[in-house]
């Protein structure tokens, strides 16, 4: 399967790039971005062409890997979908969810396989973890922690420099990889308050449609010392904890695209699709939405 990468900024020349060009079930074909010299030097380290048309490259591809800012990404993966190109989608799909649905409708409309790289939802050990956690079912109540320090003093993060990140904050960008675990095991959100934290830290109360309940503590901006993850549930089951992190994005990503794969070739979609990515953008929202307001939203 011949496949695109859109997109030559960190993320893209990080991650995104050296897992297309080892993946054993696509050929990395080539890279288009908004800047043209960025896509014909990240091209031409491996040895693939950088695009100026966009267009040209989605006739030639069968499918794309978006590393963009959400605020890009919708109105490209539309595109790419017309074109009937599988979408490797980055999270969160879009910062609107008139946005977010557009792509999930395109998706929809041109039969192609879509898939949202959430980076925890593709780890090595979690991913059996939350498929067992849901499995057994009778949670009462989840946790989580998402405290990162990308814009703390003494912070070291290549994404310090990210503007959508900056002005959106920890709700868009962490928010989503919490709730990426938390759905599919407590089930889906009928009603979330926020209150906001210090600078850009968010709290959440989140009601699940299955009766639990969870809380979620989401920042950029936590004292490099007090930093990290966390998610723990407990119910009739007990305890448990998601298993910490021991590898990067890039064997996430690997398993991302064989998910892409499977799906493209089976006709199947994949339960971390643009569909999903919209109803995690619709929970985003409607968590704005209760900061500005101090009042539940329901979902």
């Amino acid at each position: 399967m011949r496949i695109g990468l859109l997109g030559a900024g960190p993320w893209a020349e990080r991650v995104h790039a050296p897992v297309l060009a080892e993946h054993p079930g696509f050929e990395f074909t080539g890279v288009w971005a908004r800047r043209p010299e960025a896509a014909t030097a990240l091209g031409g380290a491996y040895a693939v062409r950088g695009y100026t048309d966009l267009d040209e490259l989605l006739a030639e591809v069968d499918a794309v890997s978006i590393a963009l800012p959400p605020a890009v990404q919708p109105g490209l993966a539309v595109r790419a979908a017309e074109a009937g190109c599988h979408l490797l989608l980055d999270k969160p799909v879009a910062l609107t969810v008139p946005d977010a649905r557009a792509v999930a409708e395109a998706v929809r409309a041109h039969g192609v396989a879509s898939v949202v790289f959430f980076t925890v939802r593709f780890g090595g050990e979690q991913m059996p973890w939350i498929e067992r956690q849901a499995e057994l079912g009778g949670w009462f109540t989840g946790r989580s922690d998402w405290l990162g320090s990308v814009f703390a003093p003494g912070s070291s993060s290549p994404y310090a420099s990210s503007p959508w990140r900056r002005e959106k904050g920890a709700l868009w960008d962490v928010g989503p990889h919490a709730l990426s675990v938390l759905l599919p095991v407590l089930g889906d959100a009928t009603r979330v308050t926020a209150a906001a934290g210090p600078l850009d830290t968010v709290h959440l109360v989140v009601r699940h449609a299955a009766g639990a309940s969870s809380t979620l503590a989401l920042s950029l901006t936590a004292p490099v010392a007090a930093g990290g993850t966390g998610m723990e549930l407990r119910g009739e089951h007990g305890v448990a904890q998601l298993p910490e992190r021991g590898e990067g994005p890039v064997a996430a990503l690997h398993r991302a695209l064989d998910a892409l794969h499977t799906s493209a070739a089976t006709d199947r979609p994949h339960p971390c699709d643009a569909g999903f990515g919209l109803r995690v953008v619709e929970i985003l929202a409607a968590a704005e939405q209760s900061l500005a307001t101090g009042a539940p939203v329901e979902v």
